[in-house]
């Protein structure tokens, strides 16, 4: 069995999911990060949780990536600073 890396999910991200919700928007606000991502609605503001597994599955598009992950693009490279400690 092949496990995939799993998607880089960052605070601000604004992500298309394949079904909409009940209010008839796609469009999710990335709110909180871990085990479980935390999504706002964008047209309801309703906040759901969502299994990193199943968001991955549901997903569709990145609309748009938050601050923290326009940082991160220049780091595929596979060379990761120091933690200072």
């Amino acid at each position: 069995m092949i496990l995939k890396e799993p998607v880089p999910f960052f605070i601000d991200d604004v992500v298309r999911l394949r079904k909409p919700h009940p209010c008839g928007s796609h469009d999710w606000l990335v709110v909180r990060i871990g085990a479980d991502i935390g999504l706002r609605c964008l047209t309801c503001g309703r906040r759901v949780l969502l299994p990193r597994r199943t968001l991955e599955k549901r997903l569709k598009t990145f609309v748009s990536r938050g601050p923290k992950a326009l940082e991160h693009q220049g780091d595929d490279d596979g060379s990761h600073s120091p933690v200072a400690g």
